[in-house]
């Protein structure tokens, strides 16, 4: 993949860490000024510091996409300082995990409002002033193989990112003749600080062996399809589910 991004702005959700972070150090290191955002501000300060410190160009700002009405203020502070965002990366996700017997209505909503309303809200802010400025503009929405595979345990979770999948159909319909990509990366598992008590454990390990491959992923392994999506390479690409899981979603296992 040698997709040059110079001269574009990402916009980044949920980036304190995990696929957030990698996707925005990918990003700059293919040349994208990107706006790194977050609740934990310590995280999202340090990760912008290290991308302009290896000759990148990066900024960070405090945004829970949960609240709705911050997302539009906080595009319009990265594009005040970085330019028009031409790239939102929609990352931002919460675990919501819980049998659904004994998930609280707390628990629930709060899944809800980060994996979907902040999905949701945050393409349509990016979207408008996308259009507005006539940019060509690429929303790549994070799902999961939970987009389409049942995970047990995980019920509002599935829900959630079920949601995005269509979602992004929709929008991507919706946004066809103003010249926006809307796409969504469906990844599989792969370890990163939510999960990484949980593989060592005999259910981890149980669950590991049932995977065809019986590994997980490394986020690398995104990189191609996700710099597609992101890049000029989704010029005739909108509206795609694509699912990236070394065939962990396959049926059978064993």
């Amino acid at each position: 993949m040698t997709a040059d991004l110079t001269g574009s702005v990402a916009f980044i959700t949920g980036a304190s860490g995990g696929l957030g972070a990698h996707f925005a150090r990918l990003l700059a290191r293919r040349g994208a000024a990107v706006a790194i955002t977050a609740r934990r501000v310590d995280r999202i300060s340090a990760l912008a510091d290290e991308i302009c410190a290896a000759g990148g160009k990066a900024i960070a700002l405090s945004l829970d996409v949960a609240q709705a009405e911050a997302i539009g203020p906080a595009l319009d502070a990265a594009a005040a300082q970085l330019g028009p965002i031409s790239i939102l990366i929609n990352n931002a996700g919460v675990g919501g995990e819980g049998l659904a017997l004994d998930l609280s209505i707390e628990d629930f909503d709060a899944t809800f409002a980060v994996n979907v309303r902040g999905t949701y809200f945050a393409a349509r802010e990016a979207a408008r002033r996308m259009i507005a400025a006539g940019i060509e503009g690429r929303i790549v929405n994070i799902g999961s193989i939970a987009s389409h595979t049942v995970l047990p345990g995980l019920s509002a979770y599935c829900g959630s990112k079920a949601a995005v999948a269509m979602l992004t159909r929709s929008m991507a319909r919706e946004w066809a003749r103003k010249g926006l990509a809307v796409n969504a990366l469906c990844p599989g598992y792969i370890e990163t600080a939510i999960n990484d008590a949980w593989w060592p454990t005999e259910g981890g390990q149980k669950q590991l062996k049932g995977f065809p491959r019986r590994r997980l992923m490394d986020a690398e392994d995104l990189d191609e399809a996700f710099l597609m999506l992101a890049g000029p390479g989704a010029k005739a690409i909108t509206g795609s589910v694509i699912t990236i899981d070394d065939g962990q979603s396959l049926p059978g296992g064993g």
